[in-house]
């Protein structure tokens, strides 16, 4: 798709400026943060996710992902990303402080730290309760189709949502007939197809994983180089996490869901949760030992198993599948799932690369958004792959409509074309912030020197040409400057407050729980999709 048209973003840029320009204002924004929690000798932590932080099953903002090692930091939902960033920051403050106690510290980079073997990496636990032990079998069936070490791969995920009230002002001023809730998702399922035609340049510009320990392949084989004894790299790479070292299954191989309207997409899913798949059917739901080692033998175990760089999301209710969520009461907001850790940022992200993502989102949001076709398709897919395993290659081209064009001219482009939308966020700001990161954006384009994945391949070289040593390096600044900004007494305590809030929490879900865990999963399974 080119870009000979952009009436549908000026007009819709110019109906919320002269109507309503505060709904531009009043989406929200939230991230996730990953993390391993490691020693001071960059090995990954043994120790239980530490009590007073809190449950992990039941607090709202500090949690774990796959592994007990694997932090996960939730902001809650904001108008401004400043705000979520702030919390995002008072989170790791609070954190850091706690696991001062065991010596340890937050990993810097998306790539894993040097693992143990895989059978010395311990699944998230989450208590006896039955919603804890889902949330724990789901894991071990990750490990069992996907292997350990793959789990223990962090990022950054972005979400993303405009005003309702701004989507019925352009349902109403186009025309559209359909309820508010259809032109609500499917404005957002055309947000997505604009961002799997662009996000390649999220890659480029944010990547910031070119290289690896040695031991993260596990001897298998692998088209990656030798930097040093130690570490394995591209030479132009921008985001090895989320090439094909990343998310990668046979079973999910064939599973491409459709972003051409709601529908589509939910069915795709619907099968494959649904779905058996002969190998998971073989390693049978349980163990020799009678243990449970997945949910089910289908495809997907839950939705959330499917890797996208990008979903459509509604928060859930009790006892609701995501699937049915969003069947029945539409997208609410979309989750961005492949931005990098950036190495050089103690929370993982600037303040710089959230705005930019704002503008790069309200761009794919307003834009036109033809349906994809299946050239397209996997024009778009091969696009994102070039990106990410050799975005800063001199004179890398892509392919747009069927032509071949550089990814630097192409880039440059779309930074134009933003652009226009960055200058209808910066209305009214003192500083251009949007503008701002657009500037710093380009300089990455005509430099690539300068982008995070090249500083990381530089950074290598003053830390003895050592993948561990750098991360371990940057694991140590990131941790103390956190812990050298305590939080206030009134902080901190709100934040104990709320780790023993949880911890009582879980400890209610299984005092008052019925029924046995083989029940609850069969009924878990039969809820409507």
């Amino acid at each position: 798709m080119n870009h000979k048209n952009d009436n549908l973003l000026r007009n819709r840029l110019r109906l919320i400026s002269n109507e309503a320009p505060d709904l531009l204002h009043q989406g929200l924004r939230g991230m996730e943060r990953e993390t391993l929690r490691v020693t001071s000798q960059g090995e990954l932590a043994r120790t239980p996710h530490p009590r007073a932080l809190g449950s992990t099953l039941t607090h709202p903002q500090i949690t774990t992902d796959y592994a007990e090692a694997l932090m996960e930091f939730i902001t809650p939902a904001q108008p401004d990303i400043a705000i979520a960033l702030n919390e995002l920051d008072a989170a790791h403050r609070f954190s850091a402080a706690i696991l001062q106690n065991e010596d340890e510290y937050f990993w810097s980079n998306s790539m894993p730290c040097v693992l143990p073997d895989e059978k010395d990496i311990t699944i998230g636990w989450y208590g006896t309760s039955h919603v804890g032990m889902l949330k724990h079998v789901y894991r071990r069936g990750l490990a069992l189709r996907y292997g350990k070490t793959m789990q223990c791969i962090a990022g950054i995920h972005y979400n993303f949502s405009l005003s309702e009230d701004l989507w019925r002002l352009l349902q109403k001023t186009e025309g559209q007939a359909s309820s508010a809730q259809d032109f609500q998702s499917e404005s957002y399922i055309a947000l997505i197809r604009n961002f799997r035609r662009y996000s390649w340049l999220l890659m480029v510009l944010f990547g910031a994983s070119p290289a690896v320990s040695a031991n993260f392949l596990r001897d298998q084989p692998h088209q990656l180089q030798q930097f040093s004894t130690d570490t394995l790299y591209l030479p132009y790479a921008t985001s090895l996490r989320m090439s094909d070292l990343g998310y990668q299954s046979p079973a999910q191989a064939g599973l491409t869901p459709h972003y051409n309207n709601l529908a589509a997409y939910l069915q795709s899913l619907s099968s494959a949760v649904g779905q058996p798949y002969p190998p998971y059917a073989e390693m049978g739901i349980r163990n020799k030992e009678g243990e449970w080692q997945q949910l089910n033998t289908n495809i997907l175990q839950i939705e959330n198993e499917y890797y996208s760089p990008i979903r459509p999301k509604r928060v859930i209710q009790r006892c609701e599948r995501p699937i049915h969520a969003l069947a029945t009461r539409g997208v609410q907001y979309i989750e961005v799932r492949c931005m990098d850790i950036d190495p050089f940022e103690a929370c993982g992200i600037s303040l710089e690369t959230a705005r930019f993502l704002d503008a790069f989102l309200h761009f794919c949001a307003f834009d036109a958004s033809p349906l994809t076709s299946d050239q397209e398709g996997k024009e778009n897919t091969e696009n994102f792959k070039r990106a990410v395993r050799e975005g800063r290659r001199p004179g890398l081209m892509l392919q747009r409509d069927g032509a071949s064009i550089s990814l630097q001219n192409w880039g440059l482009e779309l930074l134009d074309r933003i652009n226009v939308v960055a200058e209808v966020l910066d209305a009214g700001r003192a500083d251009q912030a949007h503008a701002q990161t657009l500037s710093t954006q380009r300089q990455k384009l005509t430099n690539p020197e300068l982008t995070p994945s090249a500083r990381v391949l530089a950074s290598l070289n003053e830390n003895e040409n050592s993948f561990s040593n750098f991360a371990l390096h940057q694991s140590k600044i990131h941790t103390a400057h956190f812990r050298s900004r305590p939080l206030s007494a009134v902080e901190t305590t709100n934040f104990a407050t709320m780790a023993q809030q949880s911890l009582v929490e879980q400890e209610e879900l299984e005092r008052l729980q019925n029924g046995d865990f083989a029940q609850f999963v069969e009924k878990y399974n039969k809820l409507p999709l």
